[in-house]
C-alpha cells in the first residue's frame, strides 16, 4: 500500500513504469503488459473527455502505438499515462500461466 497526493492505493508505487506492449481486445479493453512484466486489464470505455471519443472508431482503437513506454493512438494526438494505465487496470493471469 502507498499514499500519494492524499490517496491510499493498494499494491507498490510503480515509478517510471512503462508499458512495453498494447493488445486491443473487445469491448475497447486492452491488454497491457508493463515494464514489471505484470500483465493487465484496461478499460478504455473508462477515459472521459472529447480527446478520446477518437476510440470509438474501431480502427482508430484496434491500432495502438507505444512510444517511450506511453500508449498512443492517432498518430499520437491521443495518449494515457502509463502510471494512469497501471492503476485504473486489473492483474491479468492469463490461463497459460496456471
Amino acid at each position: 500500500m502507498f499514499i500519494m497526493d492524499g490517496i491510499c492505493y493498494a499494491g507498490s508505487f510503480q515509478e517510471n513504469i512503462k508499458v512495453t506492449e498494447a493488445k486491443p481486445l473487445v469491448g475497447r479493453m486492452l491488454l497491457l503488459t508493463f515494464s514489471t512484466g505484470e500483465k493487465r486489464l484496461f478499460d478504455t470505455n473508462s477515459l472521459k473527455g472529447s480527446a478520446f471519443s477518437v476510440l470509438d472508431d474501431d480502427k482508430i482503437f484496434r491500432n495502438p502505438s507505444i512510444f517511450h513506454g506511453v500508449v498512443t493512438w492517432d498518430n499520437g494526438n491521443v495518449d494515457v499515462a502509463p502510471e494512469t494505465l497501471y492503476h485504473d487496470s486489473i492483474a491479468y493471469e492469463s490461463e497459460d500461466a496456471m
